[in-house]
């Protein structure tokens, strides 16, 4: 990967690898989630979201900037607009399987129906797909996502913002949403699962009778490395509210963790309620295709762990003893070494507003915080949902990771090259 001298370097705390900062001269910049790569598949582009402000969160037809970083050269341009976007996963920034197109989300106002933008880089064509996205498919054929208008039901700052009078509510099990699947080709979405369809077929079974009443919602999805195999997450509540949202800050959600072929079948639930009240958070896939981590409390003391299952739900055990859970784990392609962040909150974090970005060897059982960032921000005082989550990701090169700070009052986009650690 060429990194251009424009790029400043980020020095603070003293990091143990090389860090730049790619949005030196923007503000409220932040690249999309821990899960997928900002850096597009040839190494040269990386995508970003700049929020209009920072202080409170977005109103419907509120418009973001999005904009690439060219590496190679060190500039950083404005590409496109859009009214589909929150605070933490941004309009879901997606590259397709080259540097040509690039996929986001979007929402006309007035419409105030979510849409996907294939943005062609090479012609500055834009084409509207049907439904939003969350993830696409290694192949660049698919798109997956849950209804991006409900999320807000659940927690503030995912999904896109529409008027309150046009986010739908799910009664009982919805037969008419669930996660959806659109053809990049055609253009045109599906509904694949409905949500009654998940409390009907999943395995093992899920007692129905027990969340009969109340409403539930799809929230994060995600494919494999292999692209056979896919995660759709359900949160379920049970209310007397006449318009509940935000339910996350409440704590009275239930949660699913289900998995499937992506043609719907082979359901499995991978992690119940039963299990995740304990408490947990981010799920992903290992690099096998076939195994779950995440962070989880095996047992009722609330000690987070690193766990990993298969995605039934088989062989739920803690990944590496004596070592604390946090943030935002991925286990990296080598299966040797697990990154992650963490919160403000969370016990590895230094209560100054500073948080680590930590490698974790797991053949020798060794931790090493390689970069300390800040993520404090006023915002935080207005919503949690405003929070700086560094959320790194790794680059195609599974050498270098993309992660966010609030640096120098303001969003801003690092990257740094971890080279020197991963083959110490």
């Amino acid at each position: 990967m060429i990194i251009s001298e424009n790029f400043p370097r980020y020095t603070a705390y003293n990091p143990l690898v090389p860090v730049w900062c790619l949005t030196p001269q923007s503000k409220g910049s932040f690249h999309r989630f821990f899960d997928n790569s900002p850096v597009s598949p040839s190494g040269r582009y990386v995508a970003v979201l700049q929020m209009p402000q920072e202080e409170r969160l977005p109103q419907p037809g509120e418009q973001a900037v999005i904009a690439l970083i060219d590496l190679h050269t060190g500039t950083e341009s404005p590409i496109a607009t859009t009214y589909g976007w929150e605070p933490q996963l941004g309009a879901n920034l997606n590259w397709g399987t080259s540097d040509e197109k690039l996929y986001y989300n979007d929402v006309a106002p007035g419409e105030w129906e979510p849409f996907c933008v294939e943005l062609n880089l090479l012609t500055g064509t834009r084409r509207r797909l049907e439904g939003g996205i969350y993830r696409i498919s290694p192949d660049g054929q698919t798109i997956i996502s849950a209804c991006m208008k409900r999320m807000r039901r659940t927690q503030y700052g995912y999904g896109v913002m529409v008027p309150d009078e046009h986010v739908p509510r799910n009664f009982g099990f919805s037969e008419n949403d669930g996660l959806y699947m659109t053809d990049v080709i055609t253009g045109r979405q599906r509904l694949l699962v409905s949500i009654k369809e998940v409390f009907d077929r999943a395995q093992p079974a899920i007692d129905k009778q027990s969340y009969a009443h109340g409403e539930c919602y799809g929230f994060h999805c995600k494919f494999n490395p292999q692209g056979d195999r896919l995660i759709f997450t359900m949160r379920w509540f049970h209310t007397e509210e006449e318009q509940p949202w935000n339910m996350l800050m409440k704590r009275c959600l239930k949660f699913w963790v289900v998995t499937m072929k992506p043609d719907g079948t082979d359901m499995h639930v991978a992690v119940g309620p039963e299990q995740w009240e304990k408490g947990g958070h981010h799920i992903n896939w290992y690099p096998d295709g076939r195994t779950l981590s995440m962070n989880l409390c095996l047992e009722g003391d609330r000690q987070l762990k690193l766990v990993r299952a298969g995605y039934d739900g088989s062989e739920l055990g803690t990944i590496i003893e004596g070592i604390s859970g946090s943030g935002h784990p991925t286990v990296h392609p080598n299966g040797r070494h697990i990154l992650t962040d963490a919160y403000e909150h969370e016990q590895v974090a230094y209560g100054d507003g500073t948080v680590p970005l930590r490698l974790i060897d797991l053949k020798n059982g060794r931790e090493q915080m390689i970069i300390r960032v800040h993520v404090g921000n006023p915002g935080t005082e207005t919503s949690s949902a405003l929070r700086v989550d560094p959320h790194p990701a790794w680059a195609p090169d599974n050498r270098h990771i993309v992660f966010n700070g609030f640096v120098d009052g303001t969003r801003r986009v690092f990257l740094a090259d971890l080279a020197g650690v991963l083959d110490a």
